[in-house]
């Protein structure tokens, strides 16, 4: 597993991925049924996405829900901001 938020982000259904969960919390089904790739595919993307801390996921019963975790992104804004410093 290789820690690196940009190389997470560098993948075009996770950054779709991402703006849905922006949206709103959702589930690999609800997930699955928006992008043209299997459920198992998008499973993957989002353990990138968790292995890098940006998003979160709770269980409600069976269902796992995941969310967007602002404090994932800090990281990529500190790196970002010294460009605008």
């Amino acid at each position: 597993m290789s820690v690196d938020p940009f190389a997470a982000i560098s993948d075009p259904n996770r950054r779709f991925l991402l703006e849905e969960l922006r949206r709103s919390p959702k589930t690999v089904n609800e997930l699955a049924a928006m992008l043209p790739v299997s459920r198992p595919a998008v499973s993957q993307h989002l353990k990138a996405l968790l292995d890098n801390q940006l998003v979160s996921v709770t269980s409600e019963g069976t269902r796992r829900i995941y969310a967007v975790n602002p404090d994932g992104f800090k990281k990529i804004g500190f790196w970002l901001d010294q460009f605008w410093a």
